[in-house]
């Protein structure tokens, strides 16, 4: 594993798209480490989870957009690097993760259109391994149609085995170092394009 310790030339921007609109879920606190990870590499980080990720159901034909929808898209334009995360819902993404990605088709005309030229890193958490390794797969698919690179790392994690504590902790060191990974992939693809 590389030396996530190491402070990069240019803080690349990482953002963190996930979790539940209740705040303190455990995809959320995934993502937390991931981004904390990143922040000890260097990065500047945002995480768009909770409350920020009630939207409206996502309409093409409508180009209005409230306020929260606004702000994702615009902080999404400006990563460097993203980390997506969702809880398996049914054998795959819940609505609320799908409905925040549908929104990134507001990124087609951009300079970077979609996720074009960032590296993406996937999560996914569930009552039990089926489902988490169902959703990973899904999101990872997602990427490619968004035109990301999928980190060759992604998390399945299985949160029946208690992973976190309440204060967000990682207790299972192999789920820690995997979650390091993950960051130290999307900021090595970041560094290597900013």
């Amino acid at each position: 594993m590389s030396d996530i310790a190491t402070p990069i030339a240019a803080a690349p921007f990482i953002v963190g798209l996930g979790g539940a609109i209740r705040s303190g879920s455990s995809t959320e606190k995934a993502l937390r480490h991931v981004l904390a990870a990143a922040e000890r590499g260097g990065a500047r980080t945002l995480l768009i989870s909770g409350e920020g990720l009630r939207l409206p159901l996502y309409a093409p034909e409508d180009p209005d957009r409230c306020a929260a929808a606004r702000t994702m898209i615009a902080e999404l334009a400006k990563a460097d690097g993203i980390v997506l995360g969702s809880p398996g819902y049914h054998g795959t993404l819940s609505g609320v993760i799908k409905n925040a990605l549908d929104y990134a088709e507001d990124l087609r005309d951009d300079g970077r259109p979609y996720f074009s030229g960032r590296a993406v890193g996937c999560l996914a958490t569930g009552g039990g391994w089926q489902g988490a390794v169902h959703t990973l797969g899904a999101l990872r698919n997602i990427v490619h149609a968004l035109r990301g690179w999928p980190t060759p790392m992604g998390a399945a994690i299985n949160t029946s085995e208690g992973v976190f504590d309440a204060d967000g902790v990682c207790l299972t060191p192999g789920v820690a170092a995997t979650l390091d990974q993950i960051a130290v992939e999307v900021l090595g693809f970041a560094r290597a394009w900013t």
